[in-house]
């Protein structure tokens, strides 16, 4: 799938990734700032800045005037913060896309952050925060990044941050924190669909115009794992289901088997016939839900292993979960398990592939975070070399018993009672 990138006289970069056979656009717009950036006195701002980018700007006053001008041409719209970067993004029929760039970069460029709107913004992250926190099964995964890199640390605390900085953050704080992030320099401009790539460079330059700034864009600060022996962390609920995580410390996306453990994730949980679910949903019913998954960051990354079930079962839980990883460790996997573990990434990103806003996704992300843009196909080609003996090296790093992370939300609050089961 080609593209093209181009890195303009302001410091800002640019993508377009034509797709002819589409009648849609996407813009979506990277900018490298997330709660990872951000002191515990403004935690969650970078997610409240978010939230204030469509509240009205100097030419569309009000969220609804935005809102009515994007629903009248049928478009998808969103915005989504996460712990290392923010994206803004805007999908509609390829014949308005000067629309689509105008209303973007305007509400990128010439937000108000009215304080009335402000004021009223804090009740809604409030109830956001009370909706993840009110479902375990979503805020498990929250709860398992503050074990595994600290609850005070730039990486382990809430991307939504904590209530008392919502409710007093200033508009001051957050305009001063905006302006240090939002630059030329830390901006992306990703344009995917039925466009040239004349048209789309000329269009990102022509209104993306960021005010400049001298001052560099501050860094975060690095994780370094230091875990020496297992770690448990329990939140009580009198709840009949109970949530558990299991996992380690893993990869940076810098790491030279960082494919690898893609893979090896697969295999052991991320699909309906990995290991797990073959083996503690469908073979013991233990549970309905059980998962894993992969999180990569620029410095570390973590693997792990999610369930809901029987708050009866847990322990029952824990000790086949840990007995499937311990089998992977010590007998790896099998060739017939490796090729077909390729073989469904291969046909997941082929599948997405053929969306414009999946598109602008997969390059974008690429280039943020990790200064590259791999097309599909050279993709393609690193998974294929990944063998069966990275796959068992990469379980051996990973998968040690002091390096065991156990989070449960349930009726229980005795740490002892699960320290026995965590071996591998």
């Amino acid at each position: 799938m080609k593209y093209q990138k181009k890195t303009f006289s302001n410091g800002m970069k640019g993508i377009v990734a034509p797709l002819k056979e589409t009648k849609t656009i996407t813009l979506l717009v990277l900018v490298k700032v997330g709660s990872r950036y951000e002191n515990a006195n403004v935690n969650g701002v970078s997610h409240f800045i978010e939230h204030m980018m469509f509240k009205g700007t100097k030419r569309r006053p009000t969220t609804l005037e935005i809102s009515k001008e994007l629903d009248g041409i049928g478009a998808e719209f969103n915005a989504f913060t996460g712990k290392d970067h923010t994206g803004y993004y805007i999908k509609a029929n390829f014949e308005k896309t000067e629309l689509v760039f105008d209303i973007l970069s305007d509400a990128l460029i010439n937000s108000q952050f009215d304080l009335t709107e402000l004021n009223r913004e804090r009740k809604v992250i409030e109830e956001e925060i009370n909706m993840y926190r009110d479902n375990p099964q979503m805020h498990i995964g929250s709860l398992f990044e503050e074990l595994v890199y600290g609850e005070k640390s730039f990486l382990g605390q809430q991307i939504s941050g904590p209530k008392s900085v919502i409710r007093n953050v200033t508009r001051q704080q957050m305009m001063q924190f905006k302006r240090s992030f939002y630059k030329p320099k830390n901006t992306l401009v990703v344009v995917a669909g039925n466009i040239s790539p004349t048209k789309g460079f000329n269009l990102i330059q022509n209104y993306f115009k960021f005010p400049k700034e001298a001052k560099k864009v501050p860094v975060f600060k690095k994780s370094v794992t230091k875990q020496t022996c297992p770690q448990i962390k329990l939140e009580f609920r009198k709840t009949e289901q109970a949530q558990l995580c299991i996992g380690f410390p893993a990869y940076s996306y810098f790491h030279k088997d960082v494919d690898a453990l893609a893979l090896l994730n697969i295999i052991l949980g991320g699909n309906m016939s990995s290991r797990l679910f073959i083996n503690i949903r469908e073979r013991q019913g233990l549970c309905y839900l059980v998962r894993s998954s992969a999180n990569i960051y620029e410095d570390v990354g973590n693997m792990v292993v999610q369930a809901g079930l029987d708050r009866k079962r847990v322990k029952q839980a824990t000790r086949a979960i840990l007995k499937v990883v311990q089998d992977v460790k010590q007998n790896g996997v099998t060739d017939e398990e490796l090729t077909k573990s390729k073989d469904f990434l291969r046909g997941k990103l082929t599948i997405e592939m053929e969306d414009s806003e999946s598109i602008a996704g997969w390059y974008g992300a690429q280039q943020l975070l990790k200064n590259q843009t791999l097309t599909i196909e050279e993709k393609f080609k690193s998974i294929q070399k990944v063998t069966l003996n990275d796959i068992k090296r990469v379980a051996n790093d990973i998968f040690k018993t002091q390096l065991i992370n156990l989070v449960i939300i349930g009726p229980f609050s005795k740490s002892s009672e699960f320290t026995p089961l965590l071996k591998v």
